[in-house]
């Protein structure tokens, strides 16, 4: 027993260390890369007008910040990805849920959905402004188009897959469909939903970046693409490490579900 525990803690030890030079590795390539980006940027290898710097990139993070708007921007950024986000995963799980229940309504909706996912949804663009107006609706239908087809497809691929040998021993046990559904269907399906929430953390901002290049007046998108138009490159660039920093932030809240649900 001794020197089992023994055992076990040398590799929890190995585990937390691992951990470490993970975290290390992660750090140190960062600043390198960062390191080299602004010292290529000083002595001309990439030229600042084009690729910007990391300082140039924090001196325009500390203006647009004291002119007040970058707040604005954030904010609208982040709430039409948030709101896109949640309405493309209910509704895609509940669309999906549907499909699994009805074989026939799944084999009729199979080509249109197949043809959804292949359209690119930067064509609708116009229409979509025509339908809901232009603005935050726009982008929220955007981001939302995007992510829903893929959490349909995803999780009714995870709903087909169940075990089908545990879902007849629920029906000899009498089991309803929803019973079936809801305690052994969904459950099975967990490990898919969350890779579906990580996908969509990235989909969601491509929309939203998307809708807000078409029709917004407000939003990292409207900045980057104002940034584009007035050749203020610097602009473009902060708007996008932004973007990978919220971005970074949301898929380390999906992380911190999956480990939840691990647990």
């Amino acid at each position: 027993m001794n020197k089992l525990s023994k055992a076990h803690e040398k590799y929890l030890k190995k585990l937390r260390k691992d951990k470490i030079i993970v975290i290390f590795w992660r750090i140190a390539l960062f600043a390198i890369l960062l390191g080299l980006w602004e010292l290529f940027a000083s002595v001309g290898v990439l030229d600042p007008f084009f690729f910007s710097s990391p300082s140039r990139i924090a001196v325009t993070l500390v203006d647009l910040f004291a002119s007040g708007n970058l707040i604005l921007h954030i904010w609208t950024s982040l709430y039409e990805t948030i709101l896109g986000f949640i309405i493309a995963i209910v509704l895609g799980m509940l669309i999906a849920i549907a499909l699994w229940w009805s074989e026939k309504l799944r084999k009729i909706m199979e080509p249109y959905l197949i043809i959804l996912n292949s359209l690119p949804k930067i064509a609708l663009g116009p229409m979509i402004i025509f339908w809901v107006g232009s603005g935050t609706g726009a982008t929220i239908v955007m981001s939302v188009l995007i992510c829903i087809v893929i959490t349909i497809i995803s999780m009714l691929n995870a709903f087909i897959s169940c075990d089908k040998d545990k879902v007849l021993l629920m029906k000899s046990m009498r089991a309803n469909k929803f019973q079936i559904l809801y305690k052994l269907v969904i459950p099975n399906a967990m490990p898919e939903f969350v890779s579906v929430l990580k996908i969509n953390v990235g989909m969601s901002w491509v929309g939203t970046v998307m809708g807000e290049y078409l029709s917004s007046r407000a939003g990292l998108g409207y900045l980057i693409n104002y940034g584009s138009q007035m050749l203020k490159l610097d602009i473009v660039m902060t708007s996008i490490v932004l973007l990978c920093v919220i971005a970074g932030g949301m898929y380390g809240l999906v992380s911190l579900l999956e480990k939840r649900h691990q647990k």
